[in-house]
């Protein structure tokens, strides 16, 4: 175990729902619920005014709307997400190179390689607070809880301690003295299951689990849980600050209000899908081999189709081709819930010459050619209108959806920058509305 507090964990608060809470002047200090807006959706962020009336992430939608239908409930822009957490993922690694993100919002950094003289935990409660203040500053105002230890494990419990906007270090030594009062859910792979086992043999609080054996967590759990749930339970977690992994794969996803069975608009989703995917692989200057479709039927069974090319490639229009022919062999007659298109196999470089004219589906390890025809394009479905997403209307200028529906869209105009601002309504066909596509500038003071 390490002498000295050098593991940080950094954790953006309510992240998704503090982003549009930026964003929208209208919404600051108001409850804000980021996820799914059907009535199958569930909630993927939830603001802590929200949080006040019971809200949580992984609450279906329908109860959240029941326990507080006064919040403004919107759909995740990822887009905006992604430009703000670019922002502090290259925050952290000017702090050091060793930085392992675990999504969006959240990352562990390593601070071993650092010079933090003669009193470390100065050094690194320093450190800690002008990270937190250079977040909030580079991101328009996003506040990061951080939570700094000899481990993992007891920094991350840290920063979840010293949420919202906080910050807590934890001196080597006092690890279980933090630990022991909490219930044994704190500990990473304690869940509902193991729970309720270790309940049975009166176990609730960490330090009640401190008093178990190693011998009777194997007999209870298996060798592998019952003997790293020993050690946890001591604070000893010798888990590796492992630098950024590579991407392993690139796919987009989403579920539907209803079962679609229209064979036109599924094609059509499919082929969005699939050039979306196109779209992240050449940002990211990626490339890859396998295409993947995921269809989850009507009675939630999920199956998945691929198809494997000679060589990697981010060309939209051979993913989607790849694409829809997975969907043709696919029988979705009795409903489709949600639809995925995903790119595996990923390499940093593009084979350009993989194909040429008339040999499209040379290199396609599947049993049936691909049909390369260039049917006519399938008729689009009309203008979607997510509600909160980010719209430009050629009069009234830069807003968000407020609301939609057959009737009509309704958007409030406002930006960042501006004070709340007024509601108008549109015809969801209106020529002089338009999606539009905010981010955040990718720079730095400290360059």
């Amino acid at each position: 175990m390490r002498a000295s507090p050098t593991v940080l964990h950094v954790d953006l608060d309510a992240f998704y729902a503090a982003v549009e809470q930026r964003d929208k002047p209208s919404l600051r200090g108001k409850p804000v619920v980021v996820g799914g807006t059907g009535g199958r959706g569930v909630v993927a962020t939830a603001s802590y005014e929200a949080r006040r009336f019971g809200v949580r992430s992984a609450m279906s939608t329908l109860e959240a709307r029941a326990r507080c239908p006064h919040a403004a409930f919107l759909s995740p822009r990822f887009d905006s997400y992604r430009a703000s957490s670019q922002v502090v993922m290259r925050r952290l690694h000017e702090i050091t190179p060793v930085v392992e993100p675990l999504s969006l919002d959240e990352a562990f950094v390593d601070l071993e390689p650092l010079d933090l003289g003669a009193d470390p935990i100065a050094a690194v409660t320093e450190l800690a607070a002008a990270l937190r203040a250079d977040i909030t500053g580079l991101t328009d105002g996003l506040t990061a809880s951080v939570g700094v230890a000899t481990s993992k494990l007891v920094a991350k419990i840290a920063s979840e301690l010293a949420k919202p906007d906080g910050l807590l270090v934890v001196p080597a030594g006092t690890e279980q003295e933090l630990l022991r009062p909490m219930q044994v859910t704190v500990i990473p792979g304690v869940g509902p299951a193991t729970t309720e086992r270790l309940r049975r043999i009166g176990v609730h609080t960490v330090a009640e689990l401190e008093t178990v054996s190693a011998g009777e967590l194997v007999r209870l759990l298996g060798p592998a849980h019952g003997g790293s749930l020993h050690q946890l339970a001591r604070g000893l977690d010798d888990r590796p600050v492992v630098a950024e992994r590579e991407a392993k794969s690139v796919s987009v996803e989403d579920t539907f209000a209803s079962d679609l069975t229209d064979p036109v608009l599924l094609r059509t989703i499919v082929e969005r899908m699939a050039h979306r995917v196109a779209e992240r692989l050449s940002d990211a200057r990626l490339s890859g081999r396998t295409v993947t479709l995921k269809v989850r039927h009507h009675d939630f069974s999920t199956l998945t189709r691929s198809c494997t090319l000679a060589g990697p490639t981010d060309d939209r229009r051979v993913i989607a081709r790849l694409a829809t022919s997975l969907l043709a062999e696919i029988d979705a007659s009795d409903g489709v819930r949600l639809l995925g298109v995903g790119v595996h196999g990923l390499a940093d470089w593009i084979q350009d010459d993989l194909f040429t004219d008339g040999e499209e589906s040379s290199g396609v390890d599947i049993v049936e050619p691909l049909d390369i025809r260039e049917d006519p394009p399938p008729p689009l479905p009309p203008p979607s209108w997510p509600p909160g997403a980010d719209v430009e209307h050629d009069v009234h200028g830069p807003g968000w959806v407020w609301g939609s529906g057959r009737a009509g869209v309704t958007v409030r105009f406002e930006t960042r920058q501006s004070p709340a601002g007024p509601i108008h309504t549109f015809a969801v066909d209106d020529p002089h509305l338009r999606h539009r596509v905010v981010e955040l500038p990718i720079t730095s003071e400290h360059e």
